[in-house]
C-alpha cells in the first residue's frame, strides 16, 4: 500500500479514535451494519497479568471497540500472560499462527532483530507524543510495517505508559560503582545499556517481577510507573523509587497481527482495527498520566524514598545508549536505515519542543 494511502487512513482513524474516546463506553456506538461481512472470531495473546488493568486494558480497549464497531460480527478474546503462551512468546505466537494477534512490547524480542526496540522506546528517545508523531506522520509505522514483513507480522500502536519511572532498588545507587554486578530486570535496549555499565540484567514478565525482588533474586527492578508498580507491590519489595525512565520515555505497546490473517480480513474490518487500536493507544496514555498522580502520593506517604538518578550515571548511559546505535548501525543495514531516518526526525522534533513545550514546562514548574 502507498503510503499516501496508508497515512489517508491513519488521518481517518485518528478522527474516529479522538472521537470514540470522548464518548462514554456505555453509550451506543455506531457499527458496520453490513450483514453480508463475516463473523470472525480471533484469540489475542498478551504480555500482560490481567491483574495490571491499565496495560492489559489496552488489549480489553481494542477487542471491545472492535465488537462493538462490528456489531459483534468479528470478536477478539484476550488472554492474560501464561494462558495461552508466556508473557514473552506474544511475537513467537502471532508468527507461528498459534493466534491470530497479539497485544505486547516490540523490545521483548530484540534478540531477533536489535532493531524492534524502535516500536517501543528507545534510551534517551522520543517521549510518547514525539512517538505518535512519528508513528502517524512522520514514516514510522511505514518503517516498522517493513520490519516486521520479515515476521508474517503487521503491528499497530496500540498503548502508551508515559515517561516511565527509573525503576526499584533495594539499596541507593549514588554513583556507577554502584551498579557494578548489581541484579535488575530491565529488558530492551536499556537492559543492554544497564548491562555496559555493570548491572546483571534480567528480563521477566511483569507477573514475576514482585517476587524476584522480594525474595531477593534480583536486587532493582523497573515495570512502568507509580499506579502499576504499586499495584504489582513493588513499593513493598525495595524502599528506593528513582527518576528519570531514561530508556524508556515514551513507551509504545503494539498490537501485532499475523499478516496471513490480517490479509483475509474484509478491508472494513482492517479499518475497525486500525481505529481500535488508535483509540487505545491515545487512552492508555491519558489513563496513566490521571492514575500516576495519585498513585505517586499514595507511595510516597508509605514510606519510600524518591531518588533521582545522579549526572554520572545519566551521562554514562547516554553514552552507552550512543554506542549501542552506531555499533549496531555499523553491523546492521536494516537498524542503520531505521535508525537514521528516527535520529534525524528526533533532532528536529527536540528541537521545536524545547522552544513550545519545555519553555513551559520550566516556567509553570
Amino acid at each position: 500500500m502507498k503510503r499516501r494511502k496508508i497515512f489517508s487512513h491513519i488521518g481517518v482513524a485518528a478522527t474516529t479514535a479522538t472521537t470514540l474516546v470522548a464518548c462514554n463506553s456505555s453509550q451506543e456506538t455506531s457499527s458496520i451494519t453490513d450483514k453480508s461481512l463475516p463473523n470472525v472470531r480471533w484469540r489475542m495473546v498478551t504480555s500482560w497479568p490481567q491483574s495490571l488493568d491499565t496495560i492489559f486494558g489496552g488489549a480489553e480497549t481494542v477487542c471491545d471497540r472492535v465488537k462493538a464497531m462490528t456489531g459483534g460480527r468479528f470478536t477478539i478474546e484476550p488472554y492474560a500472560a501464561g494462558e495461552i503462551v508466556p508473557g514473552l512468546e506474544v511475537l513467537d505466537a502471532v508468527q507461528n499462527g498459534t493466534v491470530e494477534c497479539g497485544h505486547t512490547a516490540s523490545y521483548y524480542y530484540v534478540g531477533k532483530n536489535p532493531a524492534l526496540a524502535f516500536g517501543t522506546s528507545m534510551p534517551f528517545g522520543l517521549n510518547a507524543q514525539q512517538q505518535n508523531a512519528w508513528f502517524y506522520h512522520g514514516g514510522g509505522l511505514d518503517t516498522m510495517h517493513k520490519l516486521y514483513s520479515d515476521f508474517n507480522v503487521i503491528n499497530f500502536p496500540a498503548g502508551n505508559t508515559g515517561t516511565q519511572m527509573g525503576g526499584w532498588f533495594k539499596k541507593e545507587v549514588r554513583s556507577l560503582s554502584d551498579l557494578n554486578g548489581l541484579k535488575m530486570r530491565i529488558p530492551g535496549l536499556g537492559g543492554k545499556v544497564m548491562s555496559r555499565l555493570g548491572v546483571n540484567v534480567q528480563v521477566l514478565p511483569g507477573g514475576e517481577v514482585f517476587l524476584a525482588l522480594d525474595r531477593g533474586a534480583i536486587d532493582a527492578a523497573e515495570w512502568v510507573g507509580p499506579y502499576d508498580d504499586e499495584k504489582l507491590g513493588l513499593n513493598k519489595a525495595a524502599p528506593y523509587y528513582y527518576y528519570p525512565g531514561w530508556w524508556e520515555p515514551g513507551a509504545t505497546l503494539e498490537l501485532q497481527i499475523n499478516k496471513s490473517q490480517w490479509d483475509k480480513l474484509p478491508q472494513e474490518y482492517q479499518e475497525v482495527i486500525k481505529t481500535a487500536a488508535m483509540e487505545a493507544n491515545l487512552n492508555m496514555l491519558s489513563k496513566y498520566d490521571a492514575l500516576n498522580r495519585n498513585s505517586l502520593q499514595s507511595i510516597l506517604t508509605s514510606g519510600t524514598k524518591l531518588i533521582p538518578y545522579s549526572k554520572e550515571i545519566l551521562q554514562a548511559a547516554q553514552k552507552a545508549a550512543l554506542d549501542i546505535y552506531e555499533e549496531n548501525a555499523s553491523k546492521d543495514t536494516t537498524f542503520k536505515e531505521i535508525y537514521e531516518e528516527w535520529n534525524e526526525f528526533r533532532s528536529l522534533i527536540s528541537q521545536w519542543n524545547k522552544i513550545n513545550e519545555l519553555s513551559f514546562a520550566n516556567f509553570v514548574s
